[in-house]
């Protein structure tokens, strides 16, 4: 994740760095606690559906793995889905972790969130719900596969804002809804929404199927402006919305980029040694996903990769333990090829998301096919360009180690 308005700030008042510290790196670990959802996204990265779904994990099961979650101190737990309002212990699994973890989030659609729901979700001290949509009226329902989702989900929004929980909107760019951006802006504006998300679409569960409406690059360029102007004036003027990005830490690069045009060379060097402090994608490293079986995966889009299952083994032994992919993600550099590798900032956005070239290539050091950067904004020469063959190998195999 790229805390866009966080480093907006950093031009505005700078602080020190602070780095990483030394040694493993507790994760912020996302647990699907269900494939059961009752909307049909075109980009589910779950394949989710409204139906029961076989070798779930069982109350026990999740309430073992919390308690493991609690002793090994994870800083943040996010509780997602399917929907996760569609677990029957999912307030039971939620109350447990609260004095746990210091972050407590819930990544829902919303729909669910009124009424005795949304009673609970305040009574628990959630810190944080994060609510899925993507486009205004029509455009959002089409997106989530049944009419009146919209509404339903800005309903979802009322309701957090009315019991004082903190809400943000999380949006998936494509090209069939990049015009929205303007609009969710002011909605955000409207409702008082705490955090906006703007999230590039990964190819993963349908998503990878959808990969065709990813969103071109030129749109993806203009919706960063479009995003850094609106964080600038949140930054300069202490208003409230708070903007992050996920999927493409490019962004980060661009944003350097941005600030390298409009603010002095003391500003721009203290920015990017606060960018290379964070590093970019965190996969493996800072941040981990359970799934809905009980499997571990680098992050939630790698479900073709499992380091094991929390029925079998506990998650802190596997995330400590000597899995090879968990390695490499971890190494400074990482093992990058292509343009991705002669990138000049690859120190800021640590090779951006490995999941895409695995899904294109088979090879998940393969250069990033979505970073919008060209070769000039990046030093990469036209001898630099990797060319790849379209993988057509286990991809889909969970025991093939891509490796």
């Amino acid at each position: 994740m790229f805390r866009l308005t966080e480093y907006m700030k950093q031009l505005v008042e700078p602080t020190p760095v602070r780095r990483r510290a030394n040694g493993p790196v507790k994760p912020v670990v996302i647990w699907n606690l269900t494939r059961r959802c009752n909307l049909r996204c075109r980009h589910c990265y779950t394949v989710s559906a409204d139906v029961d779904f076989p070798g779930e994990l069982t109350h026990e099961q999740a309430m073992e793995t919390l308690e493991d979650l609690g002793r090994f101190r994870i800083p943040a737990l996010i509780l997602s889905g399917g929907e996760p309002l569609d677990r029957k212990d999912l307030f039971e699994i939620a109350e447990t972790a609260r004095p746990m973890v210091r972050m407590l989030a819930l990544s829902t659609n919303g729909t669910k969130i009124h009424g005795e729901n949304a009673d609970r979700v305040a009574e628990i001290g959630f810190d944080y719900v994060g609510i899925s949509i993507d486009g205004i009226g029509a455009t959002n329902d089409w997106f989530r596969g049944v009419d009146g989702a919209f509404d339903d989900a800005l309903r979802g929004v009322r309701e957090c804002k009315k019991r004082g929980i903190k809400v943000g909107l999380r949006f998936t760019l494509t090209e069939g809804n990049h015009q929205h951006l303007p609009d969710l802006l002011k909605l955000c504006d409207d409702e008082g929404v705490d955090k906006f998300y703007l999230s590039h679409l990964v190819y993963a569960g349908r998503g990878d199927k959808h990969r065709g409406e990813d969103a071109a690059h030129l749109r993806t360029r203009a919706a960063m402006e479009m995003l850094f102007d609106r964080a600038w004036v949140a930054a300069a003027e202490d208003m409230p919305l708070d903007i992050v990005t996920g999927n493409n830490d490019a962004d980060a690069v661009f944003f350097l980029k941005w600030a390298q045009r409009n603010f002095d060379d003391v500003r721009v060097a203290h920015l990017r040694r606060h960018l290379e402090a964070w590093g970019g994608n965190s996969s493996g490293l800072g941040v981990a996903n359970i799934d809905t079986l009980g499997n571990v995966h680098p992050d939630t889009y790698w479900s073709d990769y499992t380091i094991g299952s929390v029925k079998t083994a506990r998650f802190s032994d596997l995330w400590t333990g000597d899995d090879p992919m968990l390695a490499q993600l971890r190494t400074r550099p990482r093992p990058l090829k292509g343009r991705c590798g002669a990138c000049r900032f690859k120190e800021v956005c640590g090779g951006n998301t490995r999941i895409r070239a695995l899904q294109l290539t088979g090879d998940p050091w393969a250069e990033d096919p979505a970073c919008y950067l060209g070769d000039d904004e990046i030093g990469v020469e036209a001898g630099d360009r990797l060319s790849v063959t379209p993988f057509r190998g286990k991809s889909h195999d969970p025991e093939h180690r891509f490796l």
